[in-house]
């Protein structure tokens, strides 16, 4: 089954109407949008004759759509507010989700803030997301998707394995998923770019959380070199990654039809050069 290619869409102007005109533009078969100021803790209701719109052009293209939740959002925090803010943030983005036909809503998985544990702070993200998990109790409901960081500061998934503990707490619900980003986990310690680097971790990914995890690929090369801990994204096959890699994602099971969306570097011409270049390097 072929990976969908496509990208994060801006949607200032309204989702259909913008969004979707900019995904036409390069080429996009997938999209990922923002339902909320990425840096910022409001709630907006979003448009309602916008969305229908959306979900139906969507739905009438064949478009898998994912919603980025909010930047800020960190369950491990040990600041009351943060943590409530994070709780009323996600609830916000799985609803719109829901309201726009959204497959699934990526989350970065936090850190353990204020000299806490690790331990600590995921008994607390436990609390704090596993009754939101609950309330996905709707077949159209969207997954939640994991997505580590670069390892940065007290992260409290970077590396592969970082996710067994993480699904652990959240009893591996059912509506949880997993968003590799393929930056993130190289500058965490994963080398993509070595010979075998991809099956080696996909299949840790598999051994980690188990099969049909896997939901969507933030397919973006690195600035960085391996290792680094540091979250710069470069356009495919121009940075420290290589475009091999792409191919060796699409190939191998686990990734299986599961969509590839960049958050490379722009222009717009730039974004439908990164969607043609990993459309190319599809299985045949």
């Amino acid at each position: 089954m072929h990976n969908p290619v496509g990208a994060h869409v801006p949607v200032a102007g309204g989702l259909a109407r913008t969004g979707l005109a900019y995904a036409r533009e390069i080429g996009a078969e997938t999209v990922q949008v923002f339902v909320a100021n990425p840096r910022g803790w409001a709630t907006p209701p979003g448009n309602p004759a916008q969305d229908e719109r959306f979900r139906a052009d969507c739905a009438a293209a064949g478009i898998p759509v994912y919603v980025h939740a909010p930047y800020l959002i960190n369950f491990g925090s040990h600041t009351p507010a943060t943590a409530e803010s994070s709780v009323e943030s996600m609830r916000h983005s799985l609803r719109r989700g829901r309201e726009i036909g959204a497959l699934g809503v990526v989350v970065h998985t936090g850190s353990a803030t204020g000299g806490r544990s690790r331990e600590v702070a995921l008994r607390q993200v436990r609390d704090l997301v596993l009754p939101l998990l609950d309330e996905l109790t709707h077949d159209e409901d969207p997954v939640l998707l994991l997505e580590s960081t670069a390892g940065q500061g007290f992260s409290l998934c970077a590396t592969i394995e970082d996710l067994g503990p993480y699904f652990a707490a959240l009893d591996a619900h059912p509506k949880l998923g997993v968003c590799l980003d393929t930056c993130h986990v190289f500058a965490a310690g994963h080398d993509l770019s070595a010979p075998g680097g991809v099956k080696e971790t996909l299949d840790l990914m598999v051994e980690t959380v188990g099969e049909g995890r896997l939901k969507l690929v933030h397919a973006n090369d690195s600035k960085e070199p391996w290792g680094s801990h540091r979250d710069r994204h470069a356009n495919i096959g121009a940075g420290h990654i290589g475009e091999e890699a792409f191919r060796e994602l699409m190939a191998h099971p686990a990734a299986d039809g599961v969509p590839l969306i960049i958050e490379t570097p722009g222009p717009k011409d730039a974004y439908a050069a990164d969607v043609a270049r990993l459309k190319g390097l599809r299985l045949p």
